[in-house]
């Protein structure tokens, strides 16, 4: 029997589930029906659980086939319908007293709301994400887990399993299936091969500036088409974009973004990239978390001017720079990036990651430390 862990935000989905609606977005296979279903179990409650994705689910569930028992109703996949929002506001305003709602879905919650309505005021929104060095699962420690997010990835079954060549197969799978399910059902994209190939290129660019017009050069298509096809892929948690930060920034330019990909192990760049690929995802967990819990507005961004002095990560909270965050495999030597925007711009920290590192140490406010003493938990 497989072992269900505890989620990192499943108590305070458990807490928000007793004043609204909750939605549950993520990566596919990221272990948001697991999680949804666990509560259930954890709770000692009735629910029922419905997969848009299977014919008959989808038919009991348009046709509100529930019992007043049902304390818990779990709709999954909900978003490829197409009013879904308006449908689901109904449900709420309507029984509401009667039932708890849980919506999960691999697209993001927030931009799917078709309809014309507004759901506002009626839910609370969690992001799952994959395991990570603030969330190690039981009977791991922080260095076996830091091998295989370097390996396999962070989501749930190829972590848990340990094994790169039924990772490499599960990888495959799951990407057909965002691809060629997913996103054919939500977009009306008609070249989805031409996606495939875009998704490749961008697997070894991680790190990188990401010049849209190039991409859209290498793929003869139209740069709009590529822009597009990027905020789909964003959409779909296959990947994310962050942006350069440029206030207060002497000579700062607006850069194209940078791009990373949710499953750790889609890079196929050299170490380096892997490593940072795994950073940036440690880091948007975090900042997404504290968003969704405390309901401050974080962003995860860069620092980059025209001189070429770069910092891979700036963590922004409500307009303002909180800190900074440099990415090395070996290097133990001090960026001087880092030095120079930490002594212009002054956040709160400012941290240089290194990989391999023998010990630990500060220089002039910088710290310069491993990742697993960085990454302590989520609080």
């Amino acid at each position: 029997m497989k072992k269900i862990f505890d989620r990192y935000n499943e108590s305070y989905i458990q807490t928000d589930l007793t004043k609204k609606m909750v939605f549950i977005g993520g990566p596919r296979q990221v272990g948001k029906t697991t999680t949804a279903c666990n509560l259930l179990k954890k709770l000692d409650t009735n629910g029922v659980y419905f997969n848009w994705d299977n014919d008959d689910d989808r038919r009991d569930l348009l046709a509100k086939k529930w019992s007043h028992q049902n304390k818990i109703l779990i709709f999954d996949e909900l978003h490829k319908y197409p009013k879904w929002k308006n449908w689901i506001k109904g449900v709420y305003d309507t029984e509401n007293e009667l039932h708890q709602l849980i919506v999960t879905g691999s697209a993001r919650l927030d931009i799917y709301k078709q309809g014309g309505d507004s759901l506002m005021g009626r839910y609370h929104y969690w992001r799952l994400h994959p395991f990570s060095l603030d969330e190690t699962p039981e009977g791991f420690s922080k260095k076996e887990a830091l091998d295989r997010l370097m390996t396999v990835g962070g989501f749930p079954e190829p972590f848990l399993d340990g094994d790169e060549r039924e990772a490499r197969r599960w990888r495959r799978e799951r990407f057909d299936r965002v691809v060629m399910e997913d996103i054919r059902d939500l977009e009306p994209i008609r070249n989805i091969q031409m996606i495939k190939i875009l998704v490749d290129q961008l697997r070894t660019r991680v790190g990188g500036l990401v010049k849209i017009a190039n991409l859209a050069n290498e793929l003869q298509v139209a740069h709009k088409t590529v822009k597009r096809w990027l905020e789909v892929l964003e959409q779909m948690y296959l990947l994310f974009s962050i942006r350069p930060f440029t206030h207060s920034i002497p000579r700062a330019v607006l850069k194209p973004p940078k791009v990373y990909f949710f499953d750790n192990a889609d890079v196929t760049g050299d170490e380096g990239s892997r490593f940072e690929n795994l950073i940036a995802t440690s880091l948007l967990k975090r900042i997404h978390f504290l968003v969704d819990r405390d309901g401050y507005r974080y962003e995860l961004m860069y620092i980059r001017d025209k001189e070429k002095r770069e910092v891979d990560f700036a963590i922004v909270k409500d307009g303002g720079l909180e800190e900074l965050i440099e990415v090395k495999l070996s290097d133990n030597s001090v960026s001087k990036s880092l030095s120079y925007y930490a002594e212009k711009l002054n956040p709160k920290r400012a941290v240089q990651l290194v990989k391999n590192i023998k010990r630990p140490y500060e220089k002039n406010r910088l710290h310069v430390l491993d990742p697993l003493s960085y990454f302590n938990g989520l609080k």
